[in-house]
């Protein structure tokens, strides 16, 4: 195949371990365990304190890369009902808007990001409530000291990207203690459980016929994927598998979300990219994607358990749709009942499929050179 996929890479533990030199299956092996080092650390930097000054007037979270989606998992959490809104800057300026009445988030995992640090500074001079949370003994810690806000320390597993769940329940944390989230310690314990269970399904030494991300990862090769959520809560995990397949395989994807990405994406099955209906047998959903030599288009939809009526309908449909001109499917479901855990386990299947691509066609899940790259030429 002119992708490189060699699906023998996934077949032997050992020959993962050797196609991952930078750990990056036991860097988001480690969700479990981060969930509950944070709860810790939030604690203990006294995050509760926030509930004194009483409700805010927004949340608005700053972060980019890993650190930012922290706040798309916050609005998820807290939900449509929310009753002040959650918005998340990724970029150099804070809105106009923000003010004293408002808490501002900062997340940085190595407590360095130049964005981040810019917005948190013009939100001190703003006099607004502050929060951060990033790594210890960094300019983002430093800032903290200066302005006394408190600071969470995150210990990073390795990259940003896989110390998601260090970086958000802080914030999930924050939000609970202000009356915006339910998230009893009973949920993040059973959402931990729940991380801790697919790891074990999605272990190296799972065979790829029984392991769901391996066998997601196989199906995925070679096309371009669609990945659209059925809620706001699977849309923020459909955009974080775009970000970790971009991050981890080096490879393109398009994010979407029902019901917005019915009136535009969908007339992508009927362009270049798709298959076409004459060249596939619409019936035949269970082709062995390994021995095809044409790719396409590959639609991948993130299911809530929680889903709008009208959603629900929708995506049933473009799944029809898709199938009828050739586009091939992957749907993958939530599992639980809080959102929490429902977008934690769409999150942690994902992040394993990614890597298990990666390492299929070849490719070192852990650098980002071209990341790097970009910063050495930004730099003065």
């Amino acid at each position: 195949m002119s992708v490189g996929l060699d699906p023998g890479r996934l077949e032997e533990a050992a020959r993962i371990e050797a196609a991952d030199p930078g750990g990056m299956l036991r860097q988001v092996a480690s969700s479990a365990a981060q969930i509950r080092e944070a709860q810790r650390a939030a604690a203990e930097a006294g995050v509760a304190a926030l509930a004194e000054d009483g409700r805010p007037r927004a949340i608005v979270v700053t972060g980019m890369g890993g650190s930012g989606i922290s706040g798309d998992v916050l609005a998820a959490i807290c939900g449509v009902g929310c009753p002040v809104p959650v918005t998340t800057v990724r970029g150099y300026r804070l809105p106009g808007w923000v003010g004293a009445a408002d808490l501002v988030i900062a997340v940085s995992c190595s407590g360095g990001t130049e964005e981040t640090l810019a917005v948190a500074a013009d939100a001190a001079r703003r006099g607004c409530r502050l929060l951060f949370v990033g790594g210890a003994g960094s300019p983002l810690a430093e800032l903290a000291e200066r302005t006394r806000a408190p600071f969470v320390p995150v210990r990073s597993v390795g990259q940003p990207r896989s110390t998601l769940w260090g970086l958000s329940v802080p914030l999930i944390l924050a939000a609970r203690t202000l009356g915006l989230a339910d998230a009893p310690d009973a949920v993040l314990e059973s959402t931990a459980a729940r991380l801790e269970d697919l790891a074990h399904r999605c272990r190296p030494s799972s065979e790829p016929f029984i392991n769901p991300a391996k066998r997601v990862a196989l199906e995925l090769a070679g096309d371009v994927p669609l990945v659209w959520g059925t809620s706001t809560l699977a849309g923020t995990a459909a955009y974080r598998l775009c970000c970790q397949l971009n991050e981890n395989a080096k490879y393109p994807a398009v994010p979407g979300e029902l019901p917005e990405a019915n009136h535009n994406q969908v007339m992508a099955f009927d362009g270049v990219f798709a298959r076409g209906a004459a060249s596939a047998d619409p019936d035949d959903f269970f082709r062995d994607r390994a021995d095809e030599s044409e790719h396409g288009l590959h639609l991948v939809v993130l299911r809530d358990t929680e889903e709008h009526p009208q959603a629900r309908k929708r995506a049933d449909a473009s799944i029809d749709m898709a199938r009828d001109r050739g586009v091939a499917v992957t749907e993958l479901t939530a599992e639980g009942e809080h959102p929490l855990e429902r977008i934690a386990t769409l999150i942690a299947l994902a992040d394993y499929v990614t890597v298990y691509l990666a390492v299929a066609l070849g490719v070192d899940p852990t650098p980002v050179p071209a990341i790097q790259e970009l910063k050495a030429r930004i730099a003065t």
